[in-house]
């Protein structure tokens, strides 16, 4: 497993609330991205509640860890390019435009590893694949659109 500072650590707070990485989300996943040689890499471990049926965790839920494993690597990966190290400035934050799973196989209720490799980054956007593993092997595979947030930040309505 990859050391070092992750990604989610770095995000400033007006945007570390998400449901999976965000870390002032005391409820949420709370995953942590880190770089790992040419990519990206995430452990997570889900709980019993997280079952689809027993033994094997909810679709919702790798979808969720594929989410947000992919912006996080969208994050590292603009650091990278811009000749930064994660945790030693504030991170750019990516949302996500568009996401694709592929459940290869029932994914069980154990250690899952995540690896995220760059497809593209131009500008504001970047495209990401990542493998989800357990045990060695690959139950699905997601593909992403991600775009990093606008240093203004978005308006709600209201």
């Amino acid at each position: 497993m990859a050391d070092g500072p992750a990604i989610q650590d770095a995000y400033p707070e007006d945007v570390s609330h998400c449901y999976g990485c965000g870390r002032l989300n005391e409820i949420g996943h709370q995953i942590k991205t880190r770089p790992d040689d040419d990519g990206t890499v995430t452990e997570f471990t889900p709980e019993p509640f997280h079952t689809a049926v027993p033994g094997y965790a909810y679709g919702g839920v790798v979808a969720s860890i594929i989410d947000c494993h992919s912006t996080g690597s969208a994050s590292i990966f603009a650091m990278q390019r811009d000749g930064k190290k994660v945790g030693a400035d504030p991170s750019p934050r990516f949302v996500t435009g568009h996401l694709e799973v592929d459940y290869l196989l029932p994914t069980p209720l154990g250690a899952m590893l995540l690896t995220g490799r760059l497809v593209e980054l131009a500008g504001r956007k970047a495209i990401v694949e990542t493998d989800l593993s357990v045990d060695g092997v690959v139950t699905a595979k997601g593909s992403a659109i991600l775009v990093e947030i606008p240093e203004d930040r978005w308006q709600l309505p209201g």
